[in-house]
């Protein structure tokens, strides 16, 4: 049970983190990445120790299919992993609500300026591009444990600065399924994409950074 407290306070933090800038704070571009790269880097740090610090569903099935992590605890990480972002989100509405701004934002990814084929592209990318790090810095082979967390964290918040004007940049199915689950509208009819795309770039992750070596 501490490994799946340990996932669901991590993607509580980053959700909550996160979002929160995008709302409670209105951040800017850089602000919102930053307020995701930090999240996932002090969570990494606080609670990785106990689970591996994965935060994300995307993150556990490139973990299953390169066999660090077991169906069992693949299955109860990604339970956590949802139950984190909701209660967050749940906080989130919350607080927006207490300030009198509309419950309707609340940091939810969407895609409104691009179409439904080229956000897919960007956010299997994105994840992909992601995921490549993490299998590789948290390698057995040739990673680097002791800056894992900051190497993570740090292309996290570049790669949502870079997706954030076109998808919003989820990278992360939990991440968008809180914010949309309160918010409604398109966010929660688009949510599968928000599924769907991630896991295909982190399966494709799994196999390139095994050709890479970065498995025993």
């Amino acid at each position: 049970m501490q490994k799946y407290a340990a996932e669901f306070m991590g993607t509580f933090m980053l959700v909550f983190l996160g979002t929160g800038a995008v709302t409670v704070a209105a951040g800017n571009t850089l602000t919102i990445g930053l307020a995701f790269g930090l999240a996932i880097t002090i969570s990494a740090y606080a609670f990785g120790g106990i689970s591996g610090g994965h935060f994300n569903p995307a993150v556990t099935t490139a973990m299953l299919i390169n066999r660090r992590i077991d169906g069992r605890d693949a299955a109860g990480y990604i339970v956590a992993q949802f139950l984190g972002a909701t209660v967050a989100s749940a906080c989130i509405r919350l607080f927006v609500g207490g300030l009198g701004l509309a419950t309707t934002q609340l940091g939810q990814t969407d895609f409104p300026k691009i179409s439904t084929g080229l956000a897919f592209v960007v956010e299997t990318l994105v994840t992909f591009l992601f995921l490549m790090v993490i299998l590789n810095v948290t390698s057995d082979r040739h990673g680097n444990g002791d800056f894992a967390g900051l190497t993570i964290g740090i292309t996290l918040a570049f790669l949502i600065i870079v997706a954030l004007n076109l998808t919003g940049g989820s990278l992360n199915p939990a991440r968008s399924f809180g914010p949309a689950i309160f918010a409604g509208g398109s966010a929660l009819s688009h949510l599968w994409l928000y599924i769907v795309a991630p896991e295909v770039g982190a399966i494709l992750a799994a196999f390139a950074a095994r050709l890479m070596g970065s498995e025993d």
